[in-house]
């Protein structure tokens, strides 16, 4: 791969729905410029950006590959990322990355959730953005149709910039609205020709639109425009470009992965049209030394600064970390230092990388992206510096895991390995976590659907061996009493010898103020004092392992008031058991009952679901709190709901909102669970008890 100059490099993020195309358009423009000498489809899973085993299995983009492609003297990065959902850290880091997004979006069907929440987190990082409408030689393709949807969407910011010839079988190529030519031809082999005298009225339209859009970011083109005189090609570009960079533009292209049609004038848009490096503002940080804001200008003359945007377990080349380099250079056989962990790095080898293929590079320069392997310290969201002048640039804001699913080792080979299995794993995938529930004892692993736990179940078998089994979540009931009672413990025992003898009266009452009092109100010293504390230790005990269901018990005011002892045969054993054998008589008569956590929900949906959703809410036992307005179109949804109702309530939100929905939650309080349900728990623990003692 050839080293280009900063103004000649193009980073772009390719993202959209799965399915748009995205990893079918990385093939084709990689095979139309020589890239490759044979197109990959992912039906076969061949193609040169998805090559994880998981994606070829699932013939879905999982994991966020680096593509660099070569036209005219420049170097695209063409960063393919994931689609789906459940994949969608990796498209944040890419665009974290990009100086540019391509939405890819099919010409059979409106944009789908994929395209609306890469968008979101477009606008958020306030990167160019173009769209992408792909599969133009397929049945029922419409471009027409979708730039009015686009258009009636975003208003008249959208813009077509290459429009299409023909549509399905008979789609034959495009017409550039700024050279006003049509280019007809498969992959790199296009010319020229004139545009087709039954579109001329149409793309005389279209160009009048363009006309005006380009025109409205430069005071200069807007009295040009204004005073009807036509702007020149190189005017419409550098408008365009100036609408594009700042966001205030999106244009439109189209074209055809499998009959490669369309993509030269896609390629020369993207050189032309999209910002390289060099048109990026510097990259703001924080010095760690001082506290203070800098900037890194992109520039190879400035002082190190590369940011970690992905890292990876190479089956060969061990850990593989990612990076763009926003300023300076970064060498091979070098040291540099990781801002945020304050650690110095070896430098080895460094890559440029095409999906899993790693070409050795001297050096990548600023603005470019490349990978180095076996970093000992470093994870994504580093900072790789200059010790001697340090910047730790801000980090991805990946979004938070919203669903959850308890494993268990199969084996105590597998038990030893799946603590270093689990922490690479969440190395790699920062939308990843895991944690051991301590009141539970389930080791817990989070993510962002079922699929995405269903690939890191796979990947530790097939990368580090550790096969586990999935169990239900288990949710951390607590169970309380209702009303006061006394009962006596008493642990009596003759064995010969030393016996063993203990026996008090405890009252216990609801105590709604804490967790757990204890008082001791003995008088004439029917207990001696120094086995009080063993009563205590007792009472303890016994609700810590539960009375209905093997939940601890919670809210309980506890006194010893009355009970007697043996010279010889007591001990603080022996008021142990009887503090524990008190306490289960008397919650015997306490009026027991079954606490559940209940969390405060905030979900975040478009109008139209709005009764759906919470209609859902009410069928899981939640309580509607209030709605709001959340944005243009967009409800927030406030809501008391159990915990055990909220297990899978990431894949009912998901079908009920068509992926649109998004939701968080925080602990709130714990609740009485109704009797039927509890009655249901209860039932189910004895049989689980039942069953652990054979």
């Amino acid at each position: 791969m050839k080293q280009v100059g900063i103004k000649a490099i193009r980073n772009v993020a390719f993202v959209g729905h799965g399915g748009s195309g995205k990893t079918s358009l990385t093939e084709a423009l990689l095979f139309a410029t020589g890239g490759t000498d044979r197109m990959g489809k992912v039906e076969d899973g061949n193609t040169v950006s998805d090559f994880d085993a998981d994606e070829i299995k699932r013939k879905i983009s999982i994991n966020a590959s680096v593509v660099p492609v070569e036209w005219k003297e420049h170097k695209i990065n063409i960063i393919d990322a994931p689609g789906y959902l459940d994949f969608v850290g990796d498209m944040v880091g890419a665009l974290h990355v990009a100086d540019a997004a391509v939405l890819v979006t099919p010409a059979q069907s409106a944009p789908e959730v994929g395209f609306d929440i890469a968008l979101e987190y477009i606008e958020k990082r306030g990167i160019a953005r173009a769209v992408f409408i792909s599969k133009m030689d397929r049945e029922n393709a419409d471009f027409e149709a979708r730039l009015k949807e686009l258009r009636e969407r975003f208003g008249t910011r959208v813009v077509p910039v290459i429009v299409p010839i023909g549509a399905e079988a008979s789609f034959e190529g495009v017409i550039d609205l700024i050279s006003m030519r049509a280019v007809r031809g498969v992959g790199a082999k296009t010319a020229e020709t004139e545009i087709p005298a039954s579109l001329q009225e149409q793309v005389s339209r279209y160009h009048d639109w363009l006309e005006e859009s380009a025109a409205e970011g430069d005071d200069e083109l807007t009295l040009k425009y204004l005073e009807g005189e036509p702007l020149t090609p190189e005017e419409v570009r550098r408008g365009l470009k100036e609408g594009i960079t700042s966001g205030k533009l999106i244009p439109v292209v189209c074209g055809s992965a499998s009959n490669l049609s369309g993509l030269t004038a896609f390629l020369d848009f993207i050189i032309s049209e999209l910002p390289s490096p060099a048109d990026m503002p510097p990259a703001k940080g924080t010095n760690p030394q001082t506290g203070q804001e800098e900037v890194r200008k992109p520039d190879d003359n400035e002082p190190l600064a590369a940011f970690v945007f992905k890292t990876m377990a190479d089956p060969y080349v061990g850990k593989l970390t990612y990076f763009r380099v926003m300023s300076g250079i970064l060498r091979s056989d070098s040291h540099v230092w990781n801002a945020n962990k304050e650690r110095d790095e070896r430098v080895g080898q460094i890559f440029f990388v095409r999906g899993k293929q790693q070409e050795p590079t001297s050096a990548v320069h600023a603005g470019d992206i490349g990978a180095i392997a076996k970093l000992q310290e470093t994870s994504t969201s580093d900072t790789l510096t200059d010790r001697a002048k340090p910047i730790i640039l801000p980090g991805i804001e990946f979004p938070a895991p919203v669903y959850s699913v308890a494993i268990r080792a199969k084996s105590k080979a597998d038990e030893d390995r799946l603590g270093p299995a689990l922490a690479r794993l969440a190395e790699e995938d920062p939308t990843f976590r895991y944690h051991r529930d301590p009141e539970t004892g389930q080791t817990v692993i989070s993510g962002m659907g079922e699929s995405h736990l269903d690939v890191v179940i796979e990947r530790m078998k097939r990368k580090f061996g550790t096969e586990v089994t999935v169990e239900e979540l288990r949710i951390p009931y607590r169970e309380t009493i209702r009303s006061k009672a006394q009962a006596q413990g008493k642990h009596k025992k003759q064995t010969g010898g030393r016996g063993q003898y203990g026996d008090c009266w405890i009252e216990i009452e609801p105590y709604p103020d804490g967790e757990f009092l204890f008082e001791d109100r003995i008088v004439g010293g029917v207990i001696p004092k120094q086995y009080i504390p063993a009563v205590e230790k007792g009472v303890r005990d016994a609700m810590r392992r539960g009375v209905l269901a093997g939940y601890p018990v919670v809210h309980v005011k506890c006194a010893v008031y009355d009970g007697s002892y043996h010279t010889v045969d007591s001990s603080d054993q022996a008021f142990q058991i009887a503090g524990s054998l008190a306490f289960q008589n008397a919650a015997a008569k306490a009026n027991m009952v079954l606490l559940e956590p209940v969390l405060k929900v905030d979900i975040i949906v478009p109008e139209e679901f709005l009764g759906d959703v919470i209609s859902d809410l009410n069928g899981k036992r939640g309580r509607v709190m209030g709605t709001e307005s959340a944005g243009v179109g967009k409800q927030k949804i406030t809501a008391l709901v159990p915990q055990a109702e909220m297990v899978r309530y990431a894949i009912d939100l998901r079908s009920i909102t068509r992926g649109r929905g998004r939701f968080s939650t925080e602990f709130s309080h714990y609740d009485e669970v109704p009797a039927h349900i509890a009655q249901q728990i209860i039932e189910r623990a004895k049989k689980e008890r039942a069953e652990a003692e054979r």
